[in-house]
């Protein structure tokens, strides 16, 4: 039987090197899409889609520029690319050649980010574009993140599209997340201001290396933020991932001082970043500078990428470091990656009664009203409705 170019491209899979579209962008959503407005699903390819101009960067001598997006700092020469691979000088003007080019599409419960005090047991649209701006030696979606784009099959999806996508799927929130929003930074920009149009919400899963203007920027159009806190060490930060601490350190500071929501995420690595010392040290600084009420996942390390020679963490540490946490005056934290164990749940931190229950990525009970413990009407902080 014939079929269409549209049913084709979508049951096409892709290269090792990627992610496959045929089950990461499910025909559903593009079907939905074009109940409203036509829509002609292609592959993107670098000639076909023009290059868009990076929004952070300054031009120096000899046709060079420097970024100004992220605490790499790259200097680049014409016709070379910064360090996360999908950002060119061409001629002294520095472009993003991942502008409407996701690789990655997805419908997620908002759980599986995880954001636990944002939106429960809702949806979230996910995308994500090539690249990335560090390389951890962990990355579990490292098949995308360090590729660069001409090395991954993409399709042509500009913000106004996406935006509508997720409204015409009856999502509330758009995902900018599996690889690093910082480096698609315009394409996240202009996606979520056409999000705001039509009400839906815009959250970014990211390393939190960024710099402070840019990040200040896109704060005014977002609602809610998730950072993976590798760990509390710059050693760790430069043998395994190829970054620093203290920009990640600044992110976070800056985003308590918007008053923006966010999150963030450990995940416990043995030998790497498993020492109680280093616990109490994160968690001492978390309640001094971000308070009591940020909530902190822990969450368990499965062999992956190029640390296939280390254990998964083992659930006693996980618990050893919730501990820790608790004692130092975090209110929430959390286990991650340990489905049905009770550290998944959001307790009140006046009465302990358990407020939203999980098990996995999914809400068992909820016993919230109006954002209080409807036990004994404790807040609970977190983006509700």
């Amino acid at each position: 039987m014939k079929k269409t170019r549209r049913e084709f491209l979508i049951k096409s899979g892709c290269g090792a090197g990627a992610l496959c579209l045929s089950g990461i962008m499910g025909e559903h959503l593009f079907a939905t899409l074009e109940e409203t407005q036509p829509f002609k699903f292609q592959f993107a390819k670098t000639e076909d889609f023009p290059a868009k101009e990076a929004m952070y960067y300054k031009k120096l001598d000899a046709k060079k520029v420097e970024c100004e997006l992220c605490p790499q700092e790259c200097k680049v020469a014409d016709l070379e690319r910064g360090t996360c691979g999908v950002r060119e000088n061409h001629g002294g003007t520095y472009y993003t050649l991942v502008h409407s080019r996701p690789c990655s599409i997805h419908v997620d419960p908002i759980e599986k980010k995880p954001l636990f005090h944002y939106l429960p047991g809702t949806q979230a649209l996910s995308i994500a574009t090539a690249g990335c701006n560090i390389e951890c030696k962990f990355c579990q979606n490292w098949e995308i993140s360090q590729f660069r784009p001409e090395q991954i099959k993409s399709v042509y999806l500009p913000p106004e599209r996406l935006a509508q996508l997720a409204k015409n799927n009856y999502c509330p929130t758009i995902s900018y997340t599996y690889t690093e929003p910082v480096v698609f930074y315009e394409y996240v920009y202009d996606t979520a201001v056409e999000a705001k149009k039509l009400q839906v919400g815009n959250v970014i899963i990211s390393n939190g290396y960024i710099k402070e203007k840019p990040l200040v920027e896109l704060l005014k159009h977002l609602s809610g933020v998730k950072i993976d806190f590798k760990a509390f060490t710059e050693k760790f930060y430069v043998e395994a991932c190829r970054g620093h601490l203290q920009p990640v350190l600044d992110t976070l500071i800056t985003l308590q001082k918007s008053g923006i929501w966010f999150e963030l995420v450990v995940l416990i690595i043995p030998t790497l970043n498993d020492t109680e010392k280093e616990y109490r040290d994160m968690t001492k600084w978390i309640y001094k500078n971000l308070g009591g009420d940020v909530p902190v996942h822990f969450t368990r390390f499965h062999p992956m990428y190029k640390l296939l020679n280390l254990p998964s963490t083992p659930v006693t540490t996980l618990e050893t470091s919730r501990k820790i946490a608790q004692e130092e005056g975090l209110n929430y934290v959390y286990i991650g990656n340990v489905p049905g164990h009770e550290g998944e749940h959001t307790y009140c931190p006046k009465c302990q009664k358990i407020v939203i229950k999980r098990i996995g990525f999914q809400i068992l009970e909820m016993n919230l009203k109006n954002g209080k413990c409807k036990f004994c009407e404790q807040v609970i902080p977190g983006v509700w409705q």
